[in-house]
């Protein structure tokens, strides 16, 4: 039961979609000359049986619709390039965590361990050179590293973890030692953003900050997180003559009525309240009266009726456009995978289940 066994996935032909991905990746960006490419999964599973095994190969570890398996090793000629590579150390490896949840639900066997790589097998390469050209392009150091193909996959590695340091002396800093500290660590942060934070850090928390914590707010507030863009003041509005002019300025000043009708002109004027207001506008004038009002701007939700096991509760039903949905759903390996970054984050913010 201890000895470990390794597994071979490899999306056949007409479905290695992540395999064409990265060819034409490299022969567009690099210049190379690559006749086909293979991407093979490889799994090293620990603590079930060979039963076990078999039954999981075709309901956890590969679709039999689409995939080929092979155990302990794979078909290959002499002329392909092979390399394979793994996750670091303490990375996060979600492909075997998924596994590892799979084979204890059906076991309920907690002492299951796997490990996840893959191999990319490559036929056209003429030199070592462009081998190694390849791998510099393909690997991500950060996260992972090239693996021996013929050592087991590692399950007892040490990871050191440092200490989160603390940037001693941030709270008396000066406005010219803030701003070299946001160049120095290229913080994608204002001057006026770091020096809310040097104050509330001083006053409320009576200590100077980690590094993580200062990460997480530069990261939260940077435009792609926090839209800074749709909140810049607009202060004055012209078009230009031209096709569009006369019906850009009859909406302009439309949306100018709009906004003295809804709130006076007391709200600030920007891409935001101009996304917004005629919907608010719609509510103000009674036709959306199950909209919730709340600080909310960028989500919408209505109160519903609800029956959950015969009993009638009173439910907030929420919509959330993710802009990033539509590139990852029609392709997932080249859509822009922050959609699952959305697809938690809104309804986390939300307090919400997802339907």
């Amino acid at each position: 039961m201890s000895d470990v066994k390794r597994i071979y996935v490899e999306k056949r032909t007409a479905y290695a979609t992540e395999a064409n991905e990265i060819k034409h990746n490299l022969i567009e960006q690099l210049g190379l000359e690559i006749k086909t490419l293979r991407v093979i999964n490889r799994y090293d599973v620990q603590g079930i049986s060979d039963d076990i095994l078999n039954k999981g190969i075709d309901t956890i570890l590969s679709e039999p619709m689409v995939d080929d398996v092979y155990q302990e090793d794979f078909p290959k000629n002499e002329e392909e390039a092979i390399f394979a590579i793994e996750f670091l150390p303490g990375q996060y490896d979600q492909r075997a965590d998924s596994a590892i949840q799979c084979i204890q639900l059906l076991t309920g066997n907690d002492e299951v361990r796997v490990k996840s790589g893959k191999v990319i097998i490559l036929d056209g390469i003429a030199s070592e050179v462009e081998i190694e050209k390849i791998k510099q392009y393909y690997i991500n150091p950060i996260e992972m590293r090239e693996k021996d193909l013929q050592a087991p996959l590692s399950f007892d590695e040490n990871v050191e973890i440092e200490d989160v340091p603390t940037y001693e002396g941030f709270i008396d800093y000066s406005d010219e030692l803030l701003n070299n500290f946001l160049h120095e660590h290229g913080m994608a942060m204002t001057l006026d953003d770091i020096k809310m934070i040097q104050a509330y850090f001083r006053k409320e928390e009576r200590r100077n900050p980690t590094e993580t914590e200062l990460k997480v707010l530069d990261t939260y507030w940077s435009d792609h997180c926090r839209h800074t863009t749709f909140e810049t003041l607009i202060e004055n509005v012209t078009f230009e003559s031209g096709r569009f002019h006369d019906i850009l300025q009859q909406t302009f000043e439309e949306y100018c009525m709009m906004r003295e009708r809804v709130h006076h002109n007391r709200k600030p004027m920007t891409l935001m309240d101009m996304a917004t207001i005629a919907m608010k506008e719609q509510r103000k004038l009674g036709s959306l009266n199950d909209l919730e009002v709340s600080d909310e701007i960028n989500a919408c939700s209505i109160y519903i009726d609800v029956d959950v096991d015969g009993e009638t509760e009173p439910w907030l039903l929420m919509f959330k456009n993710e802009t990033h949905n539509h590139p990852t759903e029609i392709e997932p390996f080249g859509g822009a995978s922050t959609c699952i970054g959305g697809a938690i984050r809104d309804p986390l913010s939300g307090r919400s289940y997802v339907y």
